[in-house]
Parts: C-alpha cells; sequence; structure tokens
C-alpha cells in the first residue's frame, strides 16, 4: 500500500527513466544507511518457507522469484534486492565497454496496457565497472546473475569476442550468467539467436567458462540463454536444438516483444521493446514449447507479464522452475514479492503439491 498509495503517484508524474535512476540510486544510498536494510527486510522481506525453495544450477533459491534483467544495469543495487524480497536477482545487461544507449526518450509508461516499452540500447557503465562494484558485496544474500551483451559498435561477427570479454572480466564475480541474445534495441542482435552466428557465439561462451572453472580450480558455474518470444515455433525449435547442443545449463524465457497486438495505450507507437501484461501468453507458450522440446531436461526460467501469483503458477507448471519480474515491480511495488510468495503457497496446497519443485512441468503430466 505504501508504494501504491504514496510512491507510485509521484514515480508516475515524472519522466520514466528519471524515475527508474532514483529508484536505483536511492536504493544503493539505503544500503549504507544503518538500520535501512532491516527496515526494508521487516516492510517488504519474504519469509523463508520450505515449500518454496529451489535448489538449481548449484544454487539455493529460498522461493522462486527473481528480479529480471534491466533495473539494475550496473549493479549499483544489489545489497537491497534481497531485503526487499526477491529471491534471485539478475543484473544487466552489460557489455564490455560502456556505452549511452540510445537517445532520450527511451523508456515509455503504457498504464492502460499495464506494460512498458524501452529502446534503451544496453547503457551500462561496461564490465570494469560492474566487477568493481560486485567485488564489494562480501556478504550476498542472494544469488546474483550477470546478463551480458556485445556493444552497439561491435559487428555480429565479432559478437562472441564481446561475450568472452565480459565472462574474463565478470566471472569471478556472478554466481551464475546469462547470454543476452534477444533484446530487439541492439541492431542486429537478435539474429544472434539462429544457424552458425548461435553455434559460434555459445561454443566460445562455454569454452571460457570451462576456463575460467579452470582457473579458479572450481566447478563451471552455469550459465543460461535468454531469448525472444518473437520466434515461430520452427525457428524457436531450431534455437532451442542449438542451446541444447550447446551445453548451456538453462533458457529464460522470455525478453521483450516487439509485437503491439492489443495496446491501447499512445504510447503504443514507440518503437522498442514491450514487457508487461500484453507479453504474458506468449512468455508462458514458449515456455510451455520449450519444455516440451527438451523434455523438461533444461531448466526454464519464466519471464514476461507476471502481475499476480497465478501468473508465476501459470509459468511453473507450463515448466519454468524459477520466474523473474520487472514490470509489475513498477506498476505494483515490492510488497507484490510477498503476495507472489503467499499465492504460490495456496496454489501448491490447492493442487496437493507438497514443494514447488513438484509442480514445475504439471501441465505437461496432467
Amino acid at each position: 500500500m505504501l508504494y501504491t498509495k504514496l510512491a507510485k503517484p509521484y514515480f508516475f508524474k515524472m519522466d520514466a527513466e528519471k524515475a527508474h535512476h532514483m529508484v536505483i540510486d536511492g536504493l544503493h544510498t539505503a544500503s549504507g544507511v544503518p538500520g535501512i536494510p532491516a527496515l526494508m527486510r521487516a516492510m517488504y522481506g519474504v519469509e523463508e518457507a520450505k515449500e518454496l525453495a529451489v535448489d538449481l544450477f548449484g544454487l539455493h533459491f529460498a522461493h522462486p522469484i527473481g528480479l529480471a534483467a534491466g533495473l539494475d544495469k550496473n549493479a549499483k543495487a544489489v545489497d537491497m534486492f534481497a531485503n526487499i524480497g526477491f529471491g534471485f536477482a539478475e543484473v544487466g545487461t552489460v557489455t564490455p565497454k560502456g556505452q549511452a544507449g540510445n537517445d532520450l526518450p527511451r523508456l515509455f509508461r503504457l498504464p492502460s496496457d499495464d506494460a512498458l516499452i524501452n529502446r534503451m540500447g544496453f547503457n551500462n557503465d561496461g564490465a570494469d565497472a560492474m566487477a568493481e562494484r560486485l567485488a564489494k558485496d562480501t556478504k550476498r544474500r542472494i544469488p546474483i546473475a550477470v546478463n551480458i551483451g556485445k556493444n552497439k559498435t561491435t559487428p555480429n561477427e565479432l559478437a562472441h569476442e564481446d561475450y568472452r570479454a565480459c565472462l574474463q572480466k565478470l566471472y569471478t564475480y556472478g554466481d551464475f550468467f546469462v547470454v543476452n541474445i534477444s533484446s530487439p534495441n541492439t541492431p542486429d542482435l537478435r539474429a544472434l539467436q539462429h544457424g552458425d552466428e548461435l553455434r559460434l557465439l555459445l561454443q566460445t561462451v562455454m569454452d571460457e567458462m570451462n576456463a575460467q572453472a579452470k582457473r579458479a580450480g572450481a566447478a563451471r558455474k552455469p550459465v543460461l540463454v535468454k531469448i525472444a518470444p518473437d520466434m515461430t515455433n520452427e525457428q524457436l525449435a531450431y534455437t532451442v536444438d542449438t542451446i541444447v547442443a550447446s551445453g548451456v545449463n538453462g533458457i529464460i524465457a522470455t525478453n521483450t516483444t516487439i509485437s503491439r497486438d492489443g495496446l491501447q495505450h499512445p504510447n503504443a507507437k514507440e518503437a522498442g521493446g514491450l514487457s508487461g501484461m500484453p507479453v504474458k501468453e506468449r512468455s508462458t507458450e514458449v515456455i510451455r514449447e520449450v519444455y516440451r522440446q527438451t523434455g523438461g531436461k533444461l531448466p526454464i526460467i519464466g519471464s514476461g507479464g507476471i502481475f499476480t501469483a497465478a501468473d508465476a503458477y501459470d509459468k511453473i507448471r507450463a515448466g519454468a522452475s524459477l520466474v523473474e519480474i520487472y514490470t509489475a515491480l513498477i506498476y505494483k511495488g515490492p510488497e507484490l514479492l510477498r503476495e507472489i510468495a503467499s499465492g504460490l503457497k495456496d496454489a501448491l496446497r490447492k493442487d496437493g503439491f507438497k514443494s514447488i519443485t513438484e509442480a514445475i512441468g504439471a501441465d505437461h503430466r496432467s
């Protein structure tokens, strides 16, 4: 209620990107103020419940609700995500070199559609700056994923070297990694989802992951691939086959969409990736298809249009092991995390499941 009654009206009077930066900078500052992290945990933290815990990729997730990439592009507020209730968080997308991104304005709200459109263009401070920030995060309470991409000026035939460079700089500091080949806001990036370019990219990523693991004298950290919702089923099948063959640990389904079907708000005319409620059904369809194609053997993180516990549970039953939110956080605030966690426990009891892991892919068994 505090967010929706007080903070949201204030933020929604501001330019969307200015509000975005104010939130991240505010969380960053608050993390260093004595007493504030504990206060945030008391207000928004999600109590641990064994039925919601997920052990995946060799990591422990107290519950399956995470933060999607894009909110904290530079890993400024990592300390606070656990305090406001997240079970894990994804930072980035980060590129080897810092870059300004696309021209302003580039972030738009569509309140009547419960949606956002962004054409940020991987604006970030670069991999070195992120490594420096994550190196200071010595008391990590939730798993942190690092989402990596290529610089805008790097041609696709050299894109694999950008992903390699990100891993070389950041491998030490991420708990797991996400290869972003599906943002619609970097020219030709989505072409990397297909054919020989995808094979080369993932081979390079896996080679570098293995080299870093060997150097560290430890098991290789997990790596996932984030895919778009806009592929045909045939394109999706080829892409998933290539991802499986590469040996990566999982898929995030899905990124934002370029579709504008059914939108009402005037900002629908803006170019960029659409997130929020309008992508909910398609992202769940992609999850269901990936789970079916892989026989449930390749873990999926479901992302796209999750506003309620029922939305999250639909994605889990379709095949997602974990889920992520972003747009709903903007519209509903951090109290949403407790709401989803409570609703998931109710859904499990109703369906007779003892744990969330029993519900993963349940639609395929019924």
